[in-house]
């Protein structure tokens, strides 16, 4: 009977938690000054504090040839260029501690991601707040870095199937392990409640590695501004921030490149000296982002913009952010670094209401900005690696109803012509995704 009862409570509790949306951005606080705190701290309030949402994302997406390499969704098969997946599918689980005053004191958040793929934790982590000057919390597990805006724009509220190349070749599942504190005024009609700080210390590799490969630790911050309206600018509400990544990899190898200038033009330099052993190879990014939303009979137009520069350091075939440190039958490979930048940039248009949303989106990654086009040539020592990309989004997002939503979108991806064998013209690798989104 006890076990029917607890069944029964929590079908209870499951279904009527379908009216509530799912959180924004990856991190949002209680902030009982804002729309979304109150909401939780409602749900909180009158679900004895616990709160189960999630979403699920099935779609089908085509491509004009099978096997190309793509980041919207993976790599397809050698022989297929059509898929049908599950993009993600997520359940997520909140409980928070209130005290004697209906004060939040402690968060707990559990996530994970089922897909066809397998199962994988996506947030573990807690969340503990200081109360007296509500001022400071402090948050420790596997959690969301604190850089930047789209990094951290929850899957299920951005408006293209996936976050731009940059975005997941720097910071891959966007999650990592570490502690960090934010300094954000919850006070009631505070006049410092728009802005916050993060700072947090992590491993490096994020979740996309099993362990943490050396002993440095990556310094993540971010200060932002949250949705402030001016009324004498229209009601346009304007949102920014401002990033800054200080990181590295621990060289298990004496051998280290790098682009250098060498009489006219730029090559891949190896050093190999002894002292490269166990030398600290950076991660250094710094970037800064806005969000303009302007209100109109339609709903809103809404322009976002977000510029990421710095050094890199990866491999020869990829300048993607190691989940483990690369070896080749059990010989560790050398790192290379990189000078890079990037952006993107954000046109939404409510078309009619609100329900329909017109997407446009260009992002850009230079993974090596010293070098460009036909200078980038394998007797130089450069690779695919060393290649730009632009991509150029257009989408239609409908939303039937706060449970639902569709997406049609079309990424037209180049890459920069350039000496490389097989990268001599743009590789055809557009991709036209089709999804369902279903949320509770």
């Amino acid at each position: 009977m006890k076990k029917w009862i607890s069944g029964l409570l929590f079908v209870f509790l499951f279904l009527t938690s379908q009216q509530i949306f799912a959180q924004r951005f990856l991190m949002d606080l209680v902030d009982t000054t804002n729309h979304m705190g109150k909401g939780m701290l409602s749900i909180y309030e009158r679900y004895n504090r616990l709160n189960v949402s999630g979403y699920m994302q099935p779609q089908f997406q085509y491509t004009k040839n099978g096997g190309i390499e793509s980041f919207s969704g993976g790599n397809f098969a050698p022989m297929s260029n059509n898929r049908f997946m599950i993009r993600r599918g997520r359940l997520r689980i909140d409980y928070a501690h209130l005290n004697e005053t209906n004060e939040v004191t402690t968060d707990f958040v559990f996530q994970f991601d089922g897909t066809e793929r397998g199962v994988a934790i996506r947030d573990f982590w807690g969340r503990f707040y200081e109360n007296k000057y509500k001022l400071f919390s402090v948050t420790t597990g596997m959690f969301a870095r604190p850089f930047g805006y789209e990094i951290n724009l929850a899957s299920a509220n951005r408006e293209s199937p996936e976050r731009g190349r940059m975005s997941q070749i720097l910071m891959k599942t966007e999650r990592d392990i570490g502690i960090m504190v934010t300094i954000n005024d919850r006070k009631k009609g505070s006049k410092w409640g728009k802005v916050k700080l993060d700072v947090g210390v992590f491993n490096g590799q994020g979740v996309s590695g099993p362990v943490d490969y050396d002993s440095h630790k990556d310094v993540i911050a971010r200060l932002s501004l949250k949705p402030t309206k001016f009324h004498v600018f229209h009601g346009v509400i304007l949102s920014a921030g401002l990033s800054g990544y200080a990181g590295g990899i621990t060289s298990q190898s004496n051998i280290l490149y790098s682009t250098k200038q060498i009489s006219d033009g730029y090559q891949t330099v190896r050093d190999s000296a002894a002292s490269n052993y166990r030398k600290i190879s950076p991660r250094n990014y710094s970037g800064a982002d806005f969000q303009l939303l302007f209100p109109n009979k339609h709903g809103h137009t809404e322009i976002r913009a977000e510029f990421i520069k710095g050094k890199q350091t990866a491999t020869l075939a990829s300048s993607e952010s190691p989940g483990i440190y690369p070896v080749t039958n059990g010989i560790k490979d050398p790192l290379y670094l990189r000078n890079f930048d990037g952006a993107y940039f954000y046109f939404l248009q409510n078309l009619w209401s609100t329900q329909h949303e017109f997407v446009v989106k260009y992002d850009w990654y230079d993974p090596n900005s010293k070098v460009s086009g036909k200078e980038i040539t394998d007797n130089m020592g450069f690779g695919k690696a060393d290649l730009q990309y632009n991509t150029l989004g257009f989408g239609y997002v409908y939303y039937a109803n706060s449970s639902l939503k569709f997406m049609l979108y079309y990424d037209f991806v180049k890459n920069e012509k350039s000496g490389l064998s097989g990268f001599s013209d743009d590789i055809p690798d557009d991709v036209v995704t089709c999804r369902v989104q279903y949320n509770f």
